[in-house]
């Protein structure tokens, strides 16, 4: 598997390098990449949890949302 590009621009000169990340940079960006998939999971895991109690409800999700502004 080849790892992400990164891109510098130096604004002074124009010059621009594009080069593979490095190990330690690639390692960053892969917990990055898994802090993410977490976060959109509990995200995920909330907005369904929301869902389910406004069907016991009985709240339209509209409704729900006028609710809780």
């Amino acid at each position: 598997m080849t790892k992400p590009m990164i891109r510098i621009h130096n604004a002074e000169t124009d010059e621009v390098i594009d080069r593979e990340m490095t190990d330690a940079e690639f390692a960053i960006y892969e917990a990055e990449q898994e802090a993410i998939k977490l976060l959109k999971a509990e995200a995920d895991a909330k907005a369904t949890e929301k869902q389910a109690i406004a069907e016991r409800l009985g709240l339209t999700a509209d409704e729900l949302k006028l609710l809780l502004g």
